[in-house]
């Protein structure tokens, strides 16, 4: 190929999809709302938890996910705009435009997921940043006190922020899947918060295990700052998140090229 025609304005290449996708992302009135409803709910629900802290000890409350109480809400809206990045577009018809653009289709897909994940992480890592300290501010003193400068506190912060936004790329995924809102929020809500406590009630020690690998009990071990014996490493269980987010995403893709959209 030419250099001329690697320039022509009329060439796909993976940048010019990247920069589409980003367009189109920042442009929706839904984006901007859901971010900063994620971001707001973060601090706030974190200081709100902290202000009416009493006591309970380490061993029942980690100080983690007390002082970011609210990485649980956001675990439901930041995924909810993962669904509507995908799944959106088929609503409105405009993935036939999207993939005609983009013959060969999966690049729309992981250009999408890279642009949600480099949204979602650096704002639901800044709201950790501003939100955890403020709400150390209100628990100093009592036996929750564990400030950014303490050891692993600061990578307990980050995987905090790295779970809702493994999370977020999942939902991605599951929306390009089923490209339906309603059905992509549904298969998220009902796989990830329902079903772990369904399949939890079976007596058999290897099924406890697995369960803990599940995407949202997989996102609770990556925040703890301290973890409980018997439960996965934050490694193992970021390990697991990229796996599910990854997965999916890789599965919609190979869907893509072979559905009629």
């Amino acid at each position: 190929m030419t250099a001329a025609t690697t320039s022509s304005p009329y060439v796909v290449t993976p940048a010019r999809v990247l920069r589409s996708e980003w367009h189109k992302f920042w442009t929706l009135r839904s984006s901007w709302i859901t971010l900063a409803a994620s971001a707001v709910l973060i601090v706030g629900t974190g200081l709100i938890v902290a202000a009416n802290y009493d006591t309970g000890g380490r061993e029942q409350v980690d100080p983690i996910q007390l002082g970011l109480a609210g990485i649980q809400l956001a675990w439901i809206t930041l995924p909810v705009l993962g669904v509507l990045v995908t799944a959106g577009e088929y609503t409105t018809g405009s993935i036939r435009a999207s993939l005609t653009a983009v013959p060969r289709r999966v690049p729309v897909l992981w250009a999408k997921a890279a642009v949600l994940t480099a949204t979602v992480f650096p704002v639901t890592f800044a709201a950790c940043l501003i939100g955890y300290p403020l709400a150390q501010a209100l628990l100093s003193g009592t036996d929750q006190e564990a400030p950014l400068t303490d050891p692993n506190v600061l990578g307990a912060v980050a995987g905090t922020a790295a779970g809702v936004t493994a999370l977020s790329v999942f939902a991605l995924g599951l929306g390009a899947l089923l490209r339906s809102v309603a059905g992509g929020i549904g298969a998220f809500v009902g796989g990830v918060m329902i079903l772990p406590e369904i399949v939890g009630m079976i007596p058999i020690d290897a099924v406890d295990t697995a369960v803990e690998y599940f995407p949202a009990q997989a996102a609770g071990n990556v925040s703890a700052l301290d973890a409980l014996p018997g439960l996965p490493s934050p490694a193992a269980s970021l390990l697991a998140l990229g796996l599910w987010a990854v997965g999916t995403v890789a599965v919609a893709g190979v869907l893509l090229k072979h559905r009629d959209v």
